[in-house]
């Protein structure tokens, strides 16, 4: 039976980084991904641009050269999986892990193709996968989107955006120029202030001259085949035409399988517990690394403020 210094599940750009960081050490280790390399990053919107310049979104001191002072994710896409193939990272890919059991000072690791055994195990599986859904009477309809790629298929159709974060205001504006008729359903009373400094005047330029309409302080009831109903910040209830919904609604991390693996979870973020210098959990010798680590708080973490992780967990496991 082989057992490997270290599992790590999920090769976002941060278990790219854990395994350069255990491969520097001479340490065994192995990525378990159930997509491709970087999967999340492949799932963006494809014209998707990052808010980090292309130096915060570097791993392991590898140059990221970008032409443009924000990297896309085609770019981000050729930098990290380049990095996999030219560090001839150990990876698994398509592969899910479905079950992370510790007995006494070994991890077993049961996945859909196999079962592994290592010492130690990060756990750095980002929370791209689960959409956080409203919970809505028609939600489940094919005409309710929870991720975005491209504007294309919604030329010509009317579409209702939900939220008003980078996704939702990317979306907006995408299709609105493809052609398509947008109206925004927003819970809060303005814009985000988190969006990318130079898309936000344009979404309230565009709200402002109406070409995109937009309700403040509203939120959906129903969606129905052919139409939406929101409450408006007036509380009237409103019905408009719709042949789209895309529901940028944010995404989750795996709680089910943080909990499954024993890994603790507290107050009404659902946040993991972990040790803030080691980034151990609750189970000895079991890690988190990246964004994962905040919970429902997913704007905690990016790339750019977890890259410290892998040093972090790497250093704690020789120590």
């Amino acid at each position: 039976m082989e057992v490997l210094d270290i599992l790590i599940v999920g090769a976002g750009p941060i278990g790219l980084n854990c395994a350069l960081e255990a491969k520097k050490n001479n340490l065994t280790y192995l990525i378990i991904e159930k997509g491709t390399i970087v999967n999340s990053l492949y799932n963006y919107p494809l014209y998707m641009r990052f808010f980090s310049t292309a130096e915060k979104l570097e791993i392991d001191e590898i140059p990221f050269i970008s032409a443009a002072p924000k990297p896309g994710r085609q770019e981000a896409l050729e930098y990290y999986q380049g990095i996999a193939r030219q560090k001839n990272i150990h990876i698994n890919l398509y592969e899910r892990v479905l079950n992370v059991a510790k007995n006494e000072a070994i991890f077993e690791i049961k996945t859909s193709k196999a079962t592994y055994y290592a010492k130690n195990v990060i756990i750095s599986t980002g929370f791209y996968d689960i959409p956080n859904l409203m919970n809505l009477p028609g939600e489940n309809l094919p005409k309710v989107k929870h991720y975005y790629t491209e504007p294309y298929p919604y030329a010509k159709q009317k579409i209702v955006v939900v939220g008003s974060s980078n996704s939702s205001v990317d979306a907006a504006l995408e299709t609105y120029r493809k052609g398509a008729e947008v109206t925004m359903i927003v819970r809060h009373s303005e814009i985000s202030k988190n969006v990318k400094y130079w898309v936000k005047p344009d979404i309230e330029n565009r709200i402002a001259e109406g070409s995109i309409a937009a309700h403040f302080n509203s939120e959906i009831i129903e969606i129905k085949e052919n139409a939406v109903i929101f409450k408006d910040e007036n509380g009237k209830i409103n019905e408009i035409e719709n042949d789209f919904v895309l529901a940028m609604t944010g995404y989750l991390p795996d709680f089910d399988f943080l909990l499954n693996s024993g890994i603790d979870l507290q107050g009404d973020c659902l946040n993991p517990i972990y040790h803030p210098e080691t980034m151990e959990t609750n189970i000895k010798n079991l890690y988190l690394a990246g964004v994962v680590c905040g919970g429902k708080d997913t704007h905690l973490w990016f790339i750019e403020n977890s890259r410290i992780h892998a040093e972090m967990i790497i250093k704690n496991i020789i120590k």
